[in-house]
């Protein structure tokens, strides 16, 4: 971490122009992440415009989160789901979900994401095993936000017909994530760590990445986020993946950040994974602010979601008391849509079938 950091803040502008010439190498991710390439910020995105529009063409992928439940074992203190927060709790049962489901799929939606509070035993194995054959007969590509599980869990849960499972380790960062993280299977900081592997090993098509930025150097967890994907994409190289780049937001009982992220911060990460991975899929949250987000949409985000709820239960009956965080974006589907065409860009709500790559 020291000698990374040190990379971070001593590269200079030759480095930044070097990586600019040759950005796929960790060296040249270092360089991009690094104060000394503000300065080439417009030289940056024009680039990460360039090459998301030769990979992806002018193609939006359109998914909404689907909550399903708000329980938790964990304590962390930047979530709102945190067992200790004195907040109402809530499970969909098979009618609730199913409510759910038909207001998303109705606002055209064909990818979901399945979220829940991290409890093993009344929102585990079990309920996934339940609900999973009824979810994914509605929706084209099913993936998870859940607690991180075991290699045969993963492997049990692909057969029912999981297609990608996003799981962020916040910081990777020891102490800061000690510290964020005092209860629950949560502050296994190596459990959660190795959770990618597992998922690979047991067939997942699509792994997702992140952090949390503010609950520390955002420069240094980001380089080290990269050091992960570099790793996982050479060692299991049949997997997709994918990054989420999600600002602390305010929640019941939240932290507040510990180091800022700018606008023109959030650009630079945007732009420098980008241009370290043109393959890589980014995801943009209802977390920004509508202005942001249309700006961001042309820059190098491939994933992006509208229309949210962020509650067990929030688009049947919204209770922004069981809210994880405050959202920002809190524009119809039909008006991000309208946005995105605006643009120039082609809002996908489907470009996953799994027969399309069977056998």
């Amino acid at each position: 971490m020291d000698r990374l950091r040190f990379g971070i803040y001593s590269a200079t502008a030759a480095d930044v122009e070097r990586a600019l010439r040759q950005p796929e190498r960790l060296e040249s991710l270092m360089a991009l992440l690094s104060p000394a390439a503000a300065s080439y910020l417009e030289n940056m995105a024009q680039l990460s415009v360039a090459a998301t529009r030769k990979r992806f063409g002018a193609n939006i992928g359109l998914y909404l989160p689907l909550y399903l439940s708000n329980l938790c074992a964990n304590e962390c203190d930047y979530c709102g789901f945190t067992m200790g927060n004195r907040i109402k709790r809530k499970t969909l049962n098979d009618e609730e979900l199913a409510r759910e489901m038909a207001i998303i799929k109705g606002r055209g939606f064909d990818s979901v994401l399945l979220v829940s509070g991290e409890h093993e035993t009344k929102v585990g194995m079990d309920y996934f095993r339940r609900i999973l054959p009824s979810v994914k007969q509605q929706f084209s590509h099913l993936a998870m936000e859940v607690q991180p599980l075991a290699e045969g869990e993963y492997r049990e849960l692909v057969s029912l017909g999981l297609d990608a499972v996003m799981v962020y380790q916040e910081t990777y960062q020891r102490r800061t994530y000690a510290a964020h993280h005092t209860r629950g299977r949560k502050s296994d900081f190596g459990w959660r760590l190795d959770t990618p592997d597992r998922l690979a090993r047991a067939g997942v098509d699509k792994i997702g990445l992140g952090v949390l930025l503010g609950l520390d150097d955002w420069r240094l967890d980001a380089l080290v986020m990269g050091h992960h994907l570099h790793y996982l994409e050479r060692r299991h190289w049949r997997s997709r993946y994918s990054i989420s780049l999600p600002r602390l937001r305010p929640c019941v009982g939240g932290v507040p950040p510990k180091v800022e992220l700018s606008d023109r911060g959030l650009v630079q990460l945007i732009c420098a994974f980008r241009l370290f991975s043109d393959s890589l899929d980014i995801s943009l949250s209802t977390r920004e602010s509508p202005e942001l987000r249309d700006n961001l949409f042309s820059l190098g985000v491939t994933q992006v979601s509208a229309g949210s709820a962020t509650s067990p239960g929030g688009y049947a009956a919204p209770q922004s008391q069981l809210d994880q965080f405050e959202i920002s974006d809190e524009r119809t589907v039909d008006l991000v849509v309208a946005e995105l065409q605006l643009r120039g860009l082609n809002p996908v709500f489907k470009d996953w079938e799994r027969s399309w790559i069977a056998g």
